[in-house]
């Protein structure tokens, strides 16, 4: 068996404009903003704002076809998921999906900050979409 999840990772927020909201985390908040970047194969601009050990991350679509353009037009801004650090993400995939778990990512792909993600389906996570994030080696 895998070592438990490390972290909360990341809690991803998707919002239509990152930069209509940035004044918001940032002043309001207190939050730490520390960059944001695209990631093409998603289709989202990504902005990350530490809040403590964890960070929030606000999810922009880049394209009217992204998935989070899809849940911003049923379910409008808001939460979207929450991201858990761990460990060996293919054999952690393999251990969740043995004991019934439904993925929505069956390997892992790249993600934000250079990490490889894998999304668990909402109905095997109590309604809540779970990302697993295994950091690259050298970040």
């Amino acid at each position: 068996m895998n070592p438990p999840i490390r972290a909360i990772n990341h809690i991803g927020i998707a919002v239509r404009s990152i930069e209509s909201h940035r004044p918001f985390y940032e002043e309001s908040l207190g939050a730490l903003y520390e960059g944001d970047e695209v990631v093409p194969d998603q289709k989202v601009r990504v902005a990350f704002f530490r809040v403590g050990d964890v960070r929030l991350e606000l999810l922009e679509p880049t394209e009217p076809s992204s998935t989070i353009a899809s849940f911003l037009d049923k379910k409008g801004e808001g939460l979207h998921h929450i991201a858990y650090t761990v460990e060996d993400i293919v054999g952690r995939i393999a251990e969740l999906k043995q004991s019934g778990v439904r993925m929505i990512d069956e390997t892992p792909r790249p993600g934000a900050h250079h990490m490889n993600i894998a999304f668990l389906h909402p109905k095997s996570s109590c309604g809540v979409l779970t990302e697993l994030c295994e950091p690259a080696a050298s970040h």
